[in-house]
């Protein structure tokens, strides 16, 4: 079941664990620390989130705003925001991607 027909050895095993976790916490720091930006209106709103979907910053250009037509302003604020969500989750999927797969793979134990 293992190769070399051996006992799975545990220390091995541990260390490889504690190296993902550390792995793990390194890239969700990174996540935290990082931001990307989405934007709506060719530009006109834009949106700053870190990497683990927090907005931090917003951006409005004095041309989209009419103060009798803020419906337009709210959709294209949603709209950068979630195109900002969407920047921070494909920067999320490359960060942590890898780390999932090695997650998945169980640490080389059957079963898992």
């Amino acid at each position: 079941m293992f190769p070399g027909g051996g006992a799975p050895d545990m220390q091995a095993i541990m260390q490889q664990a504690q190296k993902m976790q550390e792995q793990l916490l390194n890239a969700q720091q990174e996540l935290a620390d990082a931001e990307v930006q989405g934007s709506a209106g060719g530009g006109l709103v834009t949106a700053t989130v870190s990497g683990a979907g927090e907005l931090k910053a917003l951006e409005i250009d004095p041309k989209v705003v009419d103060p009798d037509d803020t419906e337009t302003l709210a959709d294209l604020i949603v709209a950068a925001v979630r195109d900002a969500g969407a920047q921070a989750q494909k920067l999320a999927e490359t960060k942590m991607g890898p780390l999932a797969g090695g997650l998945g793979g169980g640490l080389g134990l059957p079963g898992m």
